[in-house]
């Protein structure tokens, strides 16, 4: 029953901080599962099982709030599928090194943008975009995702807002369904070679569905800046992460 109550609690967690960021929790994910036992194969394939669900959840509650922009996801997936698989292949090319300096340093450049430009972007201003900029995020998030392994949301936020101009909770909500499709993708590779715990993916799933639904409620519940700031913040941590 303990055990039960703890896959609860974790999903709810991680479940939280992807519907309010519009993350897919890959970097929670991951090492909570290998804390629990999961070889890290494995791992990885059930985190992916894992953002499919937390990120549904989130982008159905977005949907519903109108937060959600389609041409966007559209544009950005179309390149930053393929980017990903191409990206895969020059992982194996590729020191570690160079990819944990750069990853980082983009990190934390996307952090200081975040903080510099505080409450500019009017929460209204969703037809000015520079939709001519959004292949530019489809190929980096795509690329970063295949080189490194992790989830595009990390860069899809950021990038979305300080360089495409969407509006922060826009932004949030519309990486949420894109994450959705890219995860969902990166499962069906990870099951069909075995690498998807689906008995561990069902047991945090209902925390996963609760906790994304509740944070992207709070999205539209906060100040614009308030969530800039915890991302800037999210952005350092992981930067630092990848750097030790």
């Amino acid at each position: 029953m303990l055990s039960y109550l703890l896959d609860f609690i974790i999903g709810l967690g991680i479940g939280f901080i992807a519907g309010l960021l519009g993350v897919g929790g890959g970097f929670l994910i991951v090492p909570t599962l290998v804390l629990l036992g999961e070889p890290i194969h494995l791992a990885i394939g059930t985190s992916l099982a894992c953002i499919t669900i937390s990120a549904l959840a989130a982008a159905y509650t977005h949907l519903r709030k109108g937060a959600v922009l389609f041409r966007v996801v559209l544009i950005k997936e179309a390149f930053s599928m393929p980017f990903a698989v191409l990206g895969a292949y020059l992982s194996s090319l590729t020191p570690e090194l160079y990819l944990r300096l750069t990853f980082a340093g983009l990190l934390l450049y996307l952090a200081y943008t975040l903080l510099r430009e505080g409450g500019k972007c009017s929460e209204k201003e969703v037809e000015k975009l520079n939709y001519h900029r959004i292949p530019v995020v489809g190929v980096l998030a795509g690329l970063t995702s295949g080189l490194l392994g992790i989830s595009g949301g990390v860069l899809n936020v950021p990038l979305f807002h300080t360089f495409v101009g969407i509006p922060m909770r826009y932004s949030v909500g519309t990486s949420s369904l894109s994450l959705f499709f890219t995860a969902l993708a990166g499962t069906i590779g990870h099951y069909r070679l075995g690498q998807v715990d689906l008995h561990m993916a069902l047991l945090l799933a209902p925390g996963l569905i609760l906790g994304a639904r509740a944070g992207a409620l709070t999205v539209h519940r906060v100040r614009p800046v308030l969530i800039k700031r915890v991302f800037a913040v999210l952005l350092v941590i992981i930067a630092l992460r990848m750097l030790l």
